[in-house]
């Protein structure tokens, strides 16, 4: 890899885990499916804007607020959404309603999705199905709508969709206690890999890697997929210098391999290089159990 791909790997991983760094990965299906008999939630039979900023921040790190939804087809989703204006001209906007992000979770499974995405615009009208995870038209199924009609703005459920405001953290969904802050000695260690990371790979994969280290540097774990929910073992070995790293993640069909190099200032965050399928590619992995 260049300098500048490296520099550039380096400032995208600090930019990314500052953006990432929230508690909504925690609310798993499990979570939410418990979440309608919780205190901390309201069924309610429309989200306004009101409700929306009077229930932002909710969850730690974001600045939207989360709902929860049964769809029609019985599966559970969290939301996170915040109440804007698009401007259409010089003299007028238009209500909407951005759906930051949101996960619609296979029946049964706890962390397994169905479907996701973020970045969803709702404008006056629309229809968003959740358990297709797109904007459909009358004729298709939906589980919640936009409504602006005047001084009436809401978000509501369509049918038999439940819907449900997040007002305080719910439990089990706290971020997961790590052993604290990892002191960095004058003698890089291995045992300073033992933790759990943000992991991104090339632009195009994320997930939930754990990573524990015996007494003769040999890694085990886990990789826990933002695309499917599964969990894939991870087996590897420090290398030398101590702060290198090499570990596989074991997929059903192949393996892919990664060689990285820890900061030895901090222990904060490792970089390098992936082969998946014979291509190489760069990952990091910011820890996430200070």
């Amino acid at each position: 890899m260049t300098y500048r791909s490296i520099l550039a790997l380096l400032l995208l991983g600090l930019f990314s885990s500052a953006l990432f760094a929230d508690d909504f990965d925690y609310y798993t299906n499990k979570v939410i499916r418990e979440a309608p008999s919780s205190e901390n939630v309201k069924e309610i039979s429309k989200l306004t804007p009101t409700l929306i900023t009077d229930n932002e921040r909710v969850i730690k790190g974001t600045t939207s607020a989360m709902i929860i939804v049964k769809t029609n087809d019985d599966r559970f989703a969290k939301v996170l959404v915040e109440s804007a204006r698009r401007k259409v001209d010089d003299k007028r906007t238009i209500r909407m309603i951005l759906i930051d992000r949101f996960v619609t979770f296979r029946e049964g499974f706890e962390k397994t999705l169905h479907v996701s995405g973020k970045n969803i615009h709702l404008y006056p009208g629309f229809r968003f199905s959740l358990d297709l995870g797109q904007v459909v038209p009358e004729d298709l199924p939906a589980d919640l709508r936009f409504v602006a009609d005047g001084d009436e703005v809401y978000l509501e459920p369509v049918k038999d969709a439940k819907l449900y405001l997040v007002q305080k953290p719910l439990p089990g969904a706290e971020s997961p206690k790590g052993s604290g802050k990892i002191e960095i000695g004058e003698t890089f260690l291995p045992k300073y890999f033992n933790g759990t990371y943000k992991l991104y790979d090339d632009g195009r994969r994320s997930g939930q890697l754990t990573l524990k280290v015996n007494e003769d540097g040999e890694i085990s774990g886990t990789y826990t997929s933002d695309k499917d929910g599964q969990n894939y073992e991870v087996k590897g070995k420090v290398g030398t210098p101590a702060h290198n790293i090499q570990f596989t993640i074991v997929f059903p069909r192949t393996e892919q391999t990664f060689q990285g190099w820890m900061f030895t200032g901090d222990g904060k965050a490792i970089t390098g290089s992936t082969r998946l399928l014979e291509r190489e590619a760069g990952f990091y992995a910011v820890r996430a159990d200070d």
